[in-house]
C-alpha cells in the first residue's frame, strides 16, 4: 500500500492531523503490512503478522470469543473503516462481516507514530472511543429484557457506523441474527423474536442483512445517555 492511497482511504484516522504529521504518519503506515480478510473468514492470532494494533482500512470486522463457561460465543469488539482493533487474544478469533482490509501496526511502527504528537493524540482518542464502546456493550448485558439489549445495540451501531438517509438511519454492513446475538449475549432465536417485535413496533426495518432504524438522527445521537 502506498502513502498516497493510505492518505486517501485511511483519512478517517488521519484527516484531523496537520499536513506534516499526516504525511509522516502515512509514510509510516504505508510501510506496514496489510491483510485481506474475506467475509466470514476467521483469523486467529498465530495466523496474523506480529502486531501492536490493527487499523481497519475498509470493510467491517469483529472479535469473537467462546468462554468455557458459556454454550455460545460472544462478540467482544466490532470495528469499521478507520477504527482501531487490538489483535485477537489467545481465545479470540477475528472475523470479517464483509470483505475487509486491515493495516497491521507492528510495535516499532507504533513507536514511530507515537513520536508524532498529533498522531499520538489521535490514537489516544481512537483507543478511548474503543474502550467507551466496550464499556457500553458490557453495560448492555445487564439488561434482563433481551429486546432492550437488541434495541440499544442497534442504536449504538447506528451512532458509530450509521448513515443518515431520508427514511431513517441505515446500518449497511452485514448484520445477521447470529452476529447480533453474539453482540448482545443472547441466543439467535431470542434475537429473531426481539427483531420481529421491534419491526412490528416501527423501530426498525430490515432488508437482507442490513437494517434501517426508523428514528431521527437526534434520537440515535442521544441514545448513549439513555
Amino acid at each position: 500500500m502506498d502513502a498516497e492511497h493510505l492518505s486517501g482511504a485511511g483519512n478517517r484516522l488521519l484527516q484531523s492531523l496537520s499536513v506534516p504529521d499526516r504525511e509522516a504518519a502515512a509514510q509510516i503506515m504505508a510501510a506496514c503490512p496489510t491483510i485481506e480478510v474475506g467475509a466470514g473468514e476467521p483469523y486467529f492470532r498465530p495466523s496474523l503478522p506480529p502486531a501492536a494494533l490493527l487499523i481497519v482500512e475498509r470493510g467491517f470486522v469483529v472479535l469473537r470469543t467462546a468462554p468455557p463457561c458459556m454454550d455460545r460465543s460472544i462478540i467482544t469488539c466490532e470495528a469499521g473503516p478507520g477504527r482501531i482493533v487490538l489483535p485477537p487474544a489467545a481465545e479470540e478469533v477475528l472475523v470479517g462481516l464483509a470483505d475487509s482490509q486491515l493495516v497491521v501496526i507492528p510495535r516499532e511502527a507504533l513507536d514511530a507514530l507515537l513520536a508524532l504528537p498529533g498522531v499520538a493524540g489521535t490514537l489516544l482518542e481512537q483507543l478511548a472511543a474503543t474502550l467507551t464502546e466496550k464499556q457500553e456493550a458490557i453495560g448492555n448485558f445487564g439488561s434482563t429484557r433481551h429486546i432492550d439489549r437488541v434495541r440499544r445495540k442497534l442504536l449504538q451501531l447506528a451512532r458509530n457506523y450509521g448513515r443518515v438517509a431520508r427514511d431513517g438511519v441505515r446500518i449497511d454492513f452485514p448484520l445477521s441474527h447470529g452476529v447480533l446475538a453474539g453482540m448482545v449475549g443472547s441466543s439467535r432465536e431470542t434475537v429473531t423474536r426481539s427483531l420481529d417485535e421491534l419491526q412490528r413496533n416501527g423501530f426498525v426495518a430490515r432488508r437482507g442483512h442490513s437494517y434501517r432504524l426508523l428514528v431521527s438522527p437526534e434520537c440515535v445521537a442521544s441514545a448513549r445517555a439513555t
